[in-house]
């Protein structure tokens, strides 16, 4: 797990924050993948917001041969029918608990914490998220699918019953499919839950069109 020399990126819009959005990778990226558009989402509510940046540990992949990369949790295959990870997803779920714990030390409110993330780490977003005890802000999930779907009627918590979640996917990606993220949202749709779909002409990265979208969805869940 993470080292102590391993401290996430941290930005802070102000002083004081009274918000935190804590924002995980994609496969092989690290912490600083996202830094760069935290001005670009133009947040201009009243008090300032701290962005968490945390860095995936190394590990082999075995979707890329085995080649040792930072990653949430261990990839077989991208398809509805992949053997998934699940001890390596809840180690994730247990290293983004210990952040939200974090947060809350500094005097966060839960209502208060955005878990985000990109492609796999948006899928640790999910996961967590659905499954944490107390109340979050929200989930931001990008490029990205529900891991272990199979268990989320089951192991969700009734405190995030009502999260709101956004969740975007580009209809040209090649690495996550289009279509395993519909299947996702569809099925978290299914359970009641308050998600917002959005889809972007673009592959498997982040667009303009799309960062001014999530400024304004993260406008109104922490005004």
């Amino acid at each position: 797990m993470h080292s102590a020399a391993e401290a996430p990126v941290e930005l802070e819009t102000g002083a004081a924050p009274t918000a935190s959005i804590i924002w995980l990778h994609g496969l092989g990226a690290d912490g600083h993948d996202f830094a760069p558009i935290v001005p670009e989402l133009a947040l201009t509510f009243g008090s300032a917001v701290r962005f968490v940046f945390p860095h995936a540990p190394y590990r082999p992949v075995t979707l890329n041969a085995g080649y040792v990369m930072r990653a949430w949790y261990d990839i077989v295959a991208i398809n509805r029918t992949a053997q998934q990870d699940a001890a390596g997803i809840r180690a994730s779920e247990k290293t983004l608990h210990a952040l939200i714990q974090r947060e809350l030390e500094r005097g966060i409110f839960a209502k208060r914490i955005v878990l985000a993330g990109f492609s796999q780490g948006g899928a640790v977003a999910l996961y967590t998220g659905l499954r944490f005890p107390q109340r979050l802000g929200g989930i931001l999930a990008l490029s990205t699918y529900l891991p272990l779907h199979d268990t989320v009627s089951t192991e969700r918590h009734p405190a995030n019953a009502d999260v709101p979640i956004f969740m975007a996917h580009g209809t040209e990606d090649t690495v996550v499919p289009f279509s395993l993220g519909q299947v996702s949202y569809k099925l978290m749709k299914a359970l009641g839950l308050p998600i917002i779909w959005h889809s972007y002409p673009m592959g498997h990265s982040v667009s303009p069109q799309e960062i001014t979208d999530i400024g304004k969805w993260l406008q109104e869940i922490l005004r």
